[in-house]
Formats: C-alpha cells, sequence, structure tokens
C-alpha cells in the first residue's frame, strides 16, 4: 500500500529495538526519512546497521527525561536533515512493579518521568515542526494497561491513561493546522521489554521460558483471544498507518493491538 508519505520526516524515539525500531522500518520501506533516537549511541548504531544502508536513515541519541538533551538533537536534526513532519513516540519503560503498598514514591516518580513527562518533553520540544507546514502526523504509544489497570503495575498503567488523555488534548488543539493526532494501545507484544518480564517470570515460578508465557496469557491476560504474544510488525502496521495521507480523517482516536485483551467495548 502507498501511504503517500515518501519524502517526509520521521522521528521515532525508542526506535532501537522493538515496537519502535519496527516502526522506523516500515516507515523507511515507504519512502520515509527516518531518524532514529533512544538513550544508547551503541544500540542507535546496532539497529541502523541492521536496517542496511541508507542514505536516508539517521540516528541521534538523546533521553527523554532531558530539555536539554532533547534540544541538542532537535538543533543537530534541524541541522542536518530538516523540519519533521511525522512523530512516534514509542520510548517507554515498564517502570515500578508490586501492590500499590509495596512501590515507593521514588518508584513512582521514575517510571512517571519516563513513560508520561517523557512524552511531554518529546512533543513539546518537537510541536514546532508539526505544526509548520499544514500537514503532520503525531502519534503516541500508549498500553492496554491504560484502560485496565493491572494490580501489580499501577505506575505505568497511570502513565499510560495520562498519554491517552494527553493526546485527545491535544488532537482538539491542533487539527484544524493540520497536525493529526493518535495513539496505538498495545498489549504483550514480542519485544525486549516483555521478554525481561517472562524470563523474570520463568525464574520465579521455576519453569520454561515458553510455560510462563502461556501462565501469563491463562492468568494475567486471559481474553487475549488468539493466546499469544503479538508482533512488533503486528504493531507497527497500525503506526505506520496513522502516520500516512491513509489515515487523513483519522484524529484523536486510539487503536488497541491487544488480541482483544481489553474486555470492555
Amino acid at each position: 500500500m502507498d501511504l503517500g508519505i515518501e519524502g517526509k520526516i520521521a522521528l521515532v524515539t525508542g526506535s532501537s529495538s522493538g515496537i519502535g525500531w519496527e516502526t522506523a522500518r516500515v516507515l523507511l520501506e515507504e519512502g520515509t526519512t527516518v531518524i532514529l533516537t533512544g538513550k544508547k549511541q551503541e544500540k542507535l548504531e546496532q539497529a541502523a546497521a541492521k536496517m542496511g544502508t541508507n542514505d536516508k536513515l539517521f540516528h541521534y541519541a538523546a533521553d527523554i527525561t532531558s530539555s536539554e538533551e532533547l534540544k541538542t538533537m532537535h538543533d543537530k536534526i534541524a541541522e542536518e536533515v530538516g523540519k519533521i513532519d511525522i512523530l512516534v513516540q514509542s520510548a517507554g519503560i515498564t517502570g515500578a512493579q508490586g501492590l500499590f503498598h509495596e512501590i515507593d514514591m521514588e518508584g513512582w516518580e521514575s517510571t512517571l518521568e519516563v513513560d508520561l513527562l517523557g512524552p511531554v518533553r518529546v512533543v513539546k520540544e518537537f510541536l514546532p515542526d508539526l505544526r509548520d507546514g499544514g500537514w503532520g502526523r503525531l502519534v503516541l504509544i500508549a498500553s492496554e494497561d491504560a484502560v485496565q489497570p493491572y494490580d501489580d503495575e499501577l505506575p505505568y498503567c497511570c502513565a499510560k491513561a495520562g498519554i491517552l488523555a494527553f493526546a485527545k488534548g491535544l488532537s482538539r488543539t491542533y487539527a484544524r493546522e493540520g497536525l493529526l493526532v493518535n495513539t496505538v494501545s498495545p498489549a504483550f507484544i514480542e519485544t525486549p521489554m516483555t521478554d525481561a518480564m517472562m524470563d523474570k517470570r520463568s525464574k520465579e515460578l521455576n519453569v520454561s521460558k515458553d510455560e510462563a508465557i502461556q501462565s501469563f496469557l491463562d492468568k494475567k491476560r486471559p481474553y487475549m483471544e488468539l493466546k499469544r504474544r503479538g508482533q512488533t510488525e503486528e504493531v507497527a502496521a497500525v503506526i505506520a498507518f496513522l502516520c500516512s495521507e491513509k489515515a487523513s480523517f483519522v484524529n484523536g482516536s486510539n487503536y488497541r493491538v491487544d488480541s482483544g485483551s481489553v474486555a470492555t467495548i
């Protein structure tokens, strides 16, 4: 499918692995100039190398919890690449886990700092680019947890609920300027983040990783009707659509890519 974004410039945060990397790969395939970003330069170089040599691919390291690093990166992008048209905010962490009484304030603050205030900082920095030119796309990665909170990861759930509210508010402010804002909410995708979760679970239960995944699906995610982890390409396909000209009448929406995990309509 021709998404109508050839020649556009896209910035994808958290793109050294997982959903961010796959999204960047798809956008590059669609003819956009793609900028990878993450915290660690070495991982970004490895991520870029996996995509092969391409004069439309760039990478810059920056921490989304630092406004100063984001500004420095923005200045470099403006000088060396140009004004961005598309922003996919994918960077995030699992954060503090445990029941509410087991999580200290440091756990809450560190999770919200990355998963809620990080995206706010990224959007704050690059919003002028997206508003300039009468055409822009902003996709924020939320989660099923935003509308179906789990008792052992409340900081993450609250951060992602905040992302939905943030995106909805932005969508009402800037759509008439041509900037469309939407969210994508995945559930239990096969990424380094869920790999780490399942490695931990397998050790705690003294079972294989495959058994840990199956028990997690059975006990923790019973409404995931396909009974498997999702693949990054299944999420990236939806994100790429929302970044495209094909989604020209989609604004303020939340697309669930969750195998039915969210039980409500």
